[in-house]
């Protein structure tokens, strides 16, 4: 059990755990040394199952092969349609000992933003989770000249499908066994003609405008990335992390498939993006990597289960997260604690905090890490409280995950930390944008050279289209994307994110986006928490027919309201937002108003709703 005043057993570790110089040496050096220990779990008919280091070689060994078999040339690209899964990284592993490239596709893309990023990237082989995701491939196949084969994870449904191009990854198993008696050297010898200097992965950008772009990672960057990782967030195979993002994310791929691959970590795979909240109680990580919408979520939960508790409960809660936050705010302003604070705190983690920890499945959290997106100082100190420490992290696509990290002994909410020690981080004065340079930085992206040049200065500095501002001690704070920050129609320079950070910090609000550029005041276009709000209104009887007619009822328009009446109060006048307005349709990953990371597209959100923002200033 860690000591919310005591976080020095968290200092990071410098030593190379893991020798090899591309993933795929990483990889067969760690089923050698590893072998018979635990790597993956996955849950498969309400039981965990286990992948030992020996089970998965031996699988990604089978894959790999057959993948040869069907005339797969190092350089080449496969892609993977596919939720996050054990298949995922077996698919990726196998892909990248065979000397390819290996690219992700969100399982939330449509049939033509599959056929875009298949073109892109000339992907041959295609691997794809099941029957819905094979549907898609094969309604723009046409014009996929360059696929070769489809492999498919799980064949349920398909046992009458006669397709030539289409084989279940079982029986793609079958010919790679047969290959390997036939060529035994052939894929050990494509790993050992891997260099350093290949393009290992292509991650998509899911950016607000314009088609993704494929940036391009080498081997070297990789290993390089994951070696720093350890250095920032250090990890050991006593630990346990969850993988439950998507992998064809920078954040999972990095931070989770390639981490725990270097520092043996044990990855445990969720059901599905639905039973995460279960899963984590089950698991109960030691490390867990999270986006600033998981954390919120979680929080969003415990306010709603508090309003459920008995008097008894609640004050018992209100009673320990108040010693938790005493403790939190000594410890963030590098002040002793006293020990008679501790002896407090002991007794609060007893009578509460330790449930609230099990509630979300973090009781054994040795640290939790947010990253991808800016998150509430306040949500940060709220953990810090529960005794957990959150630690941010910052970066991008481009710089294989993390630029800058947080250190367990020095939390400042609301910064993104501190330079990483294997890359280099500045300010440009001009501009006020955080740039990058270092190995970790990507090659370029694919196809696209003119795009590739912009993103660098002439001195070779990564420009990350993030502003912001270093303090004396080193410390990074992003303040606004380049593209992003609203100049009203008086002058004033305002943050959107700071704004839509705070709101987001509310149960009943999952994304915003401010508005006011050129314009007299400030409004903001604001997502519900379906859930919460739903729950919301059952609680006080608020009669709804749908979504759209949830959002419009004047009681939950009240209750936004009342949450901006209170966001408003941190602000100053001129900086405050007078009106809102609720999308009124339930959106997903589907729809073109969010990234597949589930983030509203500020651009494309402006345009769309005109007319309800120029309602808002009439």
């Amino acid at each position: 059990m860690s000591n919310l005043w005591d976080l020095s057993h968290l200092q990071p570790q410098n030593d190379v755990l893991l020798a090899g110089h591309t993933v795929p040496t990483m990889f067969w050096n760690a089923v050698g040394e590893r072998g018979p220990h635990v790597w993956l779990r996955q849950k498969e008919l309400g039981i965990w199952r286990s992948w030992t280091w020996a089970r998965t070689g031996d699988a990604v060994r089978d894959i790999g092969h057959g993948l040869l078999s069907l005339g797969f040339e190092a350089g080449q690209c496969a892609s993977i349609l596919s939720n996050t899964m054990v298949e995922w990284v077996l698919a990726d592993l196998a892909v990248l000992s065979c000397g390819g490239v290996s690219s992700g596709i969100y399982p939330t893309d449509a049939a033509s933003q599959v056929q875009y990023l298949c073109e892109d990237s000339a992907t041959r082989v295609l691997f794809v989770e099941d029957d819905e995701q094979l549907d898609k491939v094969l309604e723009v196949r046409d014009h996929l000249p360059q696929l070769q084969k489809i492999v498919v994870f799980d064949m349920d449904g398909l046992s009458d499908l006669n397709d030539l191009m289409v084989i279940g990854l079982d029986d793609l198993r079958a010919l790679g066994r047969d290959h390997a008696r036939q060529h035994p050297q052939a894929l050990q010898d494509r790993v050992a003609g891997c260099q350093p200097d290949d393009v290992a992965i292509l991650v998509y950008t899911s950016g607000t405008t314009g088609k993704p772009k494929g940036a391009m990672h080498t081997h070297a960057g990789l290993v390089y990335s994951v070696h720093g990782y350890n250095t920032i967030v250090s990890q050991t195979m006593s630990d346990e992390r969850l993988c439950f993002l998507p992998l064809c994310h920078i954040a999972e791929r990095l931070g989770g498939e390639y981490h725990a691959l270097y520092a043996g970590a044990k990855l445990n795979f969720v059901e599905n993006p639905e039973t995460v909240p279960e899963n984590i109680r089950e698991i109960a990580p030691t490390v867990m990597l999270g986006v600033p919408r998981v954390w919120e979520k979680f929080y969003s939960g415990v306010m709603i289960a508090l309003k459920e508790a008995s008097g008894l409960q609640q004050a018992a809660y209100a009673w320990g997260i108040g010693v938790g936050s005493r403790i939190a705010d000594k410890v963030l302003a590098g002040q002793p604690v006293s020990g008679w604070l501790k002896l407090q705190f002991t007794l609060a983690r007893w009578i509460a905090l330790n449930n609230v920890r099990k509630l979300i499945g973090i009781h054994r959290a040795r640290y939790c890490v947010t990253g991808a997106a800016p998150i509430s100082p306040e949500l940060v100190k709220w953990y810090l409280a529960l005794g957990v420490p959150m630690l941010e992290v910052w970066g991008m696509t481009e710089t294989c995950g993390a630029s800058t990290y947080t250190p367990a002994t020095g939390i400042k909410p609301g910064m993104i930390g501190l330079a990483c020690g294997y890359n280099q981080v500045r300010i440009e004065p001009a501009t006020g944008e955080i740039q990058v340079k270092g190995p970790n930085v990507f090659k370029g992206y694919l196809n696209q050279p003119e795009k590739t040049a912009d993103t660098f200065t002439t001195d070779g500095w990564l420009r990350t289209g993030d502003v912001g501002l270093v303090d004396d001690d080193g410390y990074f704070k992003i303040t606004d994307r380049m593209k992003d920050i609203i100049i009203t129609a008086g002058g004033k320079n305002v943050t959107p994110s700071e704004l839509e950070n705070e709101l987001k910090f509310s149960p009943y609000v999952t994304d915003a986006v401010v508005i006011g550029d050129k314009r007299p005041y400030l409004t903001v276009i604001v997502m519900i928490d379906q859930e919460n709000v739903e729950k919301y209104a059952q609680d006080h009887d608020v009669p709804f027919s749908n979504y759209a007619s949830l959002t419009r009822s004047p009681e939950v328009q009240a209750l936004i309201q009342g949450v901006l009446d209170q966001v408003n109060k941190k602000f100053a006048r001129v900086e405050q937002i007078k009106k809102f307005w609720l999308l009124d349709t339930q959106l997903s990953a589907e729809d073109e108003e969010l990234t597949p990371t589930m983030k509203l597209k500020r651009k494309l959100v402006e345009k769309k709703y005109t007319a309800q923002i120029e309602a808002m200033y009439r």
